[in-house]
């Protein structure tokens, strides 16, 4: 059983920790992706997958090494668990699958846009990817291995130069109303 959920976690902080990878193709290009008359997904999905792979790879000889390996945990990463799938469940309130999954930002003609302050998103701009950084913990502080917090600290800081892009990018969007909600409501964190 342990064995399995290494494994898991391992497979899980690999996808997870190439989430802010995938949006820094995205974002600096923007006009670029909205420029082709195909849909970037086209090129961006294998590249993500590529991402995954090659993220495999150079972490497989570490998939092994644990800081600690002790059932003790389980409960507080379960705990972590699931508040990133409530915060996953509070993040799709107000938004369609579409802008969850990005394509106003790379697709043209996406009709119009309004910025959404309401819901989870009065107290954080970006509850997503503090979803997704919740469940990365979890898997790091579940089975205790290096790998998984090796990946989630390149999570968070690929994580850290995404959010200020996707800000330019939205800033740009949206214009003076997006700069008066990001001067008031925090990137990630409630209380910061």
């Amino acid at each position: 059983m342990t064995q399995t959920l290494n494994l898991l976690g391992w497979m899980a902080c690999i996808v997870y920790s190439t989430i802010p990878a995938f949006w820094l193709l995205i974002h600096p290009c923007v006009d670029y992706w909205r420029s082709r008359k195909r849909s970037p997904y086209l090129v961006l999905l294998p590249v993500w997958i590529a991402l995954w792979i090659g993220l495999g790879f150079l972490t497989a000889r570490w998939r092994h090494i644990t800081v600690y390996s002790t059932p003790w945990t389980w409960p507080a990463a379960i705990l972590l668990f699931s508040t990133g799938l409530w915060i996953y469940s509070q993040s799709g309130k107000h938004f369609t699958p579409a802008q969850l999954g990005g394509l106003p930002e790379v697709l043209p003609n996406q009709g119009q846009q309004r910025l959404i302050t309401s819901g989870i998103r009065s107290r954080i701009r970006h509850p997503v990817y503090l979803a997704h950084l919740l469940e990365m913990l979890a898997w790091s502080l579940g089975t205790g291995l290096t790998v998984c917090y090796a990946l989630t600290v390149f999570a968070v800081l690929t994580g850290i130069l995404m959010i200020r892009l996707e800000d330019r990018e939205l800033e740009r969007r949206f214009g003076e109303q997006y700069h008066d909600y990001r001067r008031k409501v925090s990137s990630i964190l409630p209380w910061t």
